[in-house]
């Protein structure tokens, strides 16, 4: 379960929330609208642990996320505006990589298969540099179905993707919260994920 209460975000000398708080419950999802500019990817990465807030608490299983650390990273997956991915490496090398970070060794069939389900079964010993925009995202996407986060953070994850690939990353996110996962995202598109309404947060600037 993720517990949020009475977070505030100063940026500079610009108040951008105050006073946010939501409870997630595993099976839940959460969508986060507003506004450019009214704090949506502050509020992601204050979640993350990656930013701090001005004020509030945030628990993961009752326990507030600066004092499990690793655990939490362990539970958490995030994707950000950026791909992360490294140029320089192969796709299956980045795969390789980023699943060592998770404390996870997906096996070559998982990997594969991964790749394959979104269209990059022939992509897997290239240069990341040599891809496509789109094809960068869904290499990051892939990372979806080769991690065992609990909590999936996503911020626009839909951007670059066409319309088969949106409907799968929407289907990779249904599954995951079929299996009790949790997922908070933001997107300027209205996607349907899974059977189940999603709480909705809305930041104001």
């Amino acid at each position: 379960m993720l517990e949020v209460s009475n977070l505030k975000c100063v940026r500079g000398e610009r108040q951008l929330f105050d006073g946010v708080g939501f409870r997630l419950e595993s099976g839940k999802l959460l969508y986060l609208r507003g506004a450019n500019g009214s704090g949506k990817t502050s509020l992601l990465r204050i979640l993350c642990g990656l930013s701090p807030a001005e004020a509030g608490q945030i628990l993961w299983d009752g326990v507030p996320i600066n004092k499990l650390g690793e655990v939490y990273r362990r539970d958490l997956f995030y994707l950000g505006h950026h791909n992360a991915l490294q140029e320089a490496l192969t796709v299956n090398e980045n795969l390789a990589f980023y699943a060592a970070l998770a404390g996870t060794i997906p096996s070559e069939a998982d990997t594969a298969s991964a790749l394959a389900r979104l269209g990059l079964r022939a992509c897997q010993s290239r240069l990341v540099r040599h891809l496509s925009q789109g094809q960068k995202r869904r290499v990051a996407l892939s990372r979806l179905m080769l991690n065992r986060a609990r909590l999936w953070v996503l911020d626009e994850p839909f951007v670059a993707l066409d319309q088969a690939a949106i409907q799968l990353l929407a289907d990779l996110v249904a599954a995951h919260l079929d299996k009790g996962g949790l997922a908070v995202l933001t997107s300027h598109q209205q996607v349907d994920i899974g059977n189940v309404p999603p709480q909705v947060l809305e930041l104001n600037a």
